[in-house]
């Protein structure tokens, strides 16, 4: 007689795991990459330059944070910034593809027995010690041990489907439809969103005998379908180029799956004979089948990344940007990927203090040429710096929140207190165009002379912001030291101007109210020159 089937408890018991091994997975990765900090930028921003790069990156980077979604949703980031070109982003994420089978390779080492134990010296590094760097080993044990634990719960779960009627039945029809097992892994996967949670599910189901290896792959496949799901929700609203990659990424692997589909009993042959010589398990089985997949499909589908940029270009078409002045580096998606994160903050720093500069320049040229056509671009340019200024402060307001490393958590601060400052030079730009206005209505009249040191402190204070903005964008020191002595150089030509302001005064060259306006006028270039030096001073 039958055991009866107490499915509550299944249930139960399997959503409990399929959760702790979601969050495992994901604290593991957290804890890779607060160990991996800068050298993750450094790989994204120096390792990308061709497709073949941007795949061995995509193998990598996807490896080190445990998640070809995360990589996609990064890759996507970046795109959208305009930071890797579409072919370069097609590479990385035919990488992402290989990366991602990583995880099923280590779970195909059945260390289950071993799991409670790892999870013990994960908490111990965890919680006896304050040091960042074992802390961060501790949450790697943890997250590994954990990801084993979890599937000894989802094993213990699902091991009464064996005497299922229906479940049997639907295994002899995933064997008689394979197009119907695409689609069971392609619907799973899009609702868990973890194509490592999937395959490890099927790695169980296979090794219990549940089903059988031709049943298997289908399904197989379909989760590499599903974990674009993540892809398609990153680009809701984003950019055409964002939304170029997430396509690609599906094409890439619809059609790396009609491809073995068609080639399907060779494939399944193949995947037997490599598992009956190398000797391996049947949750290995299932990890090798996984690997081959994306390595052929990745070999297969590589002379055609043009192809597919092209077709990708041709479906969506370039989107005007309505708003002039709205963030194009920032990406919410990124914030989980602290390290990338701060990397496009720097990216939009430049741009707003690109954005001060040109503020500076035309309100100068609006001082000599009383144009209100500029008066009116340089109100709404500064609406734009202080839009900028909000933007970026809310995003890092949301980055301090995630689990940052301590020099994360420095630069963090530093970007704070630079935005301010640029805001502060923006200021400056509008307080100028404000003193000018004041001139006009009270019909002031500066001479030549005037106009002329106007120019000189102008291009000083430009030089300064210029060598500002290079250390910023090249981290130079040197061109630290060259805007330092501008700040001084500038401060020189000040009190120049203002002993032959006195001179034109005492001569009758200069009106009495016209010489006060003009001390407030060349003030904030000096102003701006204090906060162009507290920006090369945090490098």
């Amino acid at each position: 007689m039958t055991e009866a089937i107490n499915y509550r408890e299944m249930i139960f018991s399997f959503l409990g795991g399929l959760g702790l091994f979601l969050f495992c997975i994901k604290y593991m990765g957290e804890g890779l990459q607060l160990m991996a900090g800068e050298k993750l930028r450094y790989i994204l921003d120096k390792y990308t330059t061709s497709p073949f790069l941007g795949v061995l990156v995509g193998i990598f980077v996807t490896a080190l944070i445990q998640s070809s979604s995360g990589t996609s949703v990064i890759t996507i980031g970046l795109v959208g910034a305009g930071l890797l070109t579409l072919r370069q982003a097609i590479g990385i994420i035919m990488g992402a593809n290989i990366g991602t089978t990583l995880t099923t390779v280590i779970i195909g080492f059945n260390i289950t027995h071993y799991a409670l134990p790892i999870l013990f010296f994960g908490v111990a590094l965890l919680t006896f010690t304050n040091r960042k760097s074992i802390n961060n080993v501790g949450r790697i044990l943890f997250g590994f041990g954990g990801i084993f634990f979890a599937l000894t719960l989802m094993s213990k779960a699902m091991y009464p489907l064996r005497s299922l009627p229906e479940f049997r039945e639907l295994t002899i029809s995933l064997s008689n439809n394979s197009l119907l097992g695409v689609f069971i892994g392609t619907g799973i996967t899009m609702v868990v969103q973890a194509s490592s949670a999937t395959i490890s599910i099927l790695q169980n189901i296979y090794q219990d005998n549940l089903i059988t290896l031709r049943a298997a792959l289908p399904v197989l496949f379909g989760d590499n379908i599903g974990t674009t799901i993540t892809a398609i929700i990153a680009v809701i609203g984003a950019s055409s180029a964002a939304k170029r990659i997430a396509l690609s990424h599906v094409l890439f692997n619809v059609i790396g799956t009609a491809i073995f589909m068609i080639f399907l009993t060779p494939f399944t042959m193949l995947i037997e004979k490599m598992s009956s010589f190398l000797h391996l398990s049947p949750k290995l089985t299932i990890a090798f089948a996984h690997g081959t997949f994306n390595i052929l499909n990745t070999i297969i589908l590589f002379p055609f990344i043009g192809v597919l940029a092209f077709i990708v270009t041709k479906v969506i078409k370039e989107e005007k940007e309505d708003e002039k002045y709205s963030v194009k580096y920032l990406d919410k998606a990124l914030v989980q990927t602290p390290s990338i994160a701060l990397g496009q903050v720097r990216q939009e720093m430049i741009l707003m203090t690109e954005v001060a500069l040109e503020n500076l320049k035309k309100s100068v040229e609006y001082f000599h040429s009383h144009d209100e056509k500029l008066a009116e671009e340089i109100k709404k340019r500064e609406d734009g710096i202080n839009i900028l200024d909000r933007e970026i402060t809310k995003y890092l307001a949301d980055l301090s929140r995630e689990n940052l490393s301590e020099k994360e958590g420095e630069e963090l601060g530093i970007y704070l207190d630079m935005c301010r400052d640029v805001e502060r030079i923006g200021d400056h730009a509008a307080g100028i165009l404000s003193d000018v206005e004041y001139e006009i209505r009270k019909n002031l009249k500066f001479s030549e002379y005037a106009h002329n040191e106007i120019n000189n402190i102008l291009q000083i204070s430009v030089e300064m912001i210029e060598c500002s903005i290079d250390a910023i964008k090249q981290g130079d020191k040197e061109k630290v030291f060259d805007a330092l002595d501008l700040h001084n150089k500038v401060y020189v030509y000040e009190k120049k101007i203002r002993k032959n302001h006195i001179k034109r005064l005492n001569s009758g060259e200069c009106e009495i109210h016209a010489g006060l306006s003009y001390i407030d006028l060349i003030s904030h270039f000096t102003r701006v020159c204090d906060h162009a030096r507290n920006l090369v001073e945090k490098i």
